[in-house]
């Protein structure tokens, strides 16, 4: 029998960063904080992204094939929580925040410690969420830091 509340707290235990994740599709881009992501393999090099399948940059992802992932920096939560909330709630999560355009048309922030862009090679559709598998076709470095961890932040999203 499964002890819920075990399962719950061990579950939360392991370790996560914190990203944004840049979506497109056609001309529309949107972005959300992502933080059950992971390196997979050296050759070819590859992301582990695990996306709500409730959620538009899922729709988006599976449409385009593509995403993109900012690393945030130790001291950026509050932009962490900006993209946390849904788009149809929010409306554009880009309209402060400076960005550009990277070679798949993913949203890359201009103002974290780098980035990677990502062809998606494999999609596994289980539970609530699709983990997708890319292939970094793209990878830049804007600057130095230490990455934003969730267990630093006191937020919780697992378990």
């Amino acid at each position: 029998m499964l002890d819920e509340q075990a399962k719950k707290t061990i579950l939360r235990k392991i370790p996560h960063g914190l990203y944004i994740c840049g979506v497109k599709d056609g001309d529309e881009v949107n972005g959300f904080t992502a933080s059950w992501v992971m390196q997979a393999s050296f050759k070819p090099p590859l992301i582990v992204n695990c996306v709500n399948k409730d959620s538009k940059s899922h729709a988006m992802i599976k449409a385009s094939g593509v995403f993109s992932l900012s690393f945030l920096a130790a001291e950026q939560k509050d932009l962490a929580q900006q993209f946390f909330k849904p788009q149809r709630r929010v409306g554009n999560k880009f309209e402060d925040v400076e960005f550009y355009l990277g070679e798949t048309g993913c949203p890359i922030i201009s103002d974290t410690l780098g980035y990677v862009e990502c062809k998606v090679i494999s999609a596994v559709e289980e539970g609530d969420h699709t983990v997708y598998v890319g292939e970094v076709i793209a990878a830049g470095i804007h600057r130095e830091g230490d990455p934003l961890l969730l267990e630093s932040t006191g937020w919780n999203y697992g378990g």
